[in-house]
């Protein structure tokens, strides 16, 4: 089920220091996903910089507020969630097509969540998919890359990545983070496309 009516979690607004904004976000959304919490729903988010927000950053700027802390328990990385199922033996995997080689970004923002590497773990399960991981910063970092006085140097940050895309030769390359996965794509400036995990998921059920 995609859930409605939701706005901006708030974290374009918590990095640009505007917390009466986070708070008036905060107040919109987590009503509506409180609600659904409490129906027994979990809840993901394919964006990391949203799942963080509301797994560690509201949590921290609203210690008191219950439903904050309901909706927190509920929260997941969508192939945390995944692994979560897999580990249950409830995942499905009858995969129709293998994806090949996949360069794929790990985003800071999923880092941070410290819950290892599952959304490669999760590709490798698709048979006649190999994953290349790529551990660093792209230089996206929320708003600093679409400001003109920071564009420059954000192109400098994702050049390694860049170059590390360029040196796998593989199939696809992946982030699980679009600004990111769009950052590394103007650094290629090859006509390609990143494509998001839960995409290339998809194509490996043949859906």
């Amino acid at each position: 089920m995609v859930v409605r009516n939701t706005v901006c979690c708030g974290m374009p607004k918590l990095e640009l220091g505007d917390l009466d904004s986070v708070e008036k976000l905060k107040n919109h959304n987590i009503p509506l996903l409180a609600r659904l919490v409490d129906e027994g729903w979990d809840i993901i988010s394919p964006v990391p910089s949203c799942t963080l927000q509301f797994k560690q950053e509201l949590p921290l700027m609203f210690p008191h507020d219950a439903e904050v802390t309901r909706v927190q328990q509920a929260f997941f990385d969508p192939f945390e969630y995944l692994a979560l199922r897999e580990k249950a033996g409830l995942l499905n995997t009858d995969f129709k097509n293998g994806i090949g080689k996949v360069a794929y970004h790990v985003a800071c923002h999923q880092r941070v969540q410290r819950i290892g590497l599952k959304t490669r773990d999760i590709l490798e399960l698709i048979p006649g998919t190999e994953v290349e991981a790529i551990e660093r910063c792209s230089g996206h970092d929320g708003t600093y890359a679409v400001k003109q006085e920071f564009h420059d140097v954000s192109m400098k940050i994702v050049k390694p990545v860049v170059n590390r895309v360029k040196k796998a030769e593989a199939d696809a390359y992946a982030s699980d983070c679009p600004m990111a996965g769009h950052h590394i794509a103007a650094g290629l400036d090859d006509g390609s496309s990143t494509q998001h995990p839960i995409s290339l998921l998809r194509q490996a059920y043949g859906i």
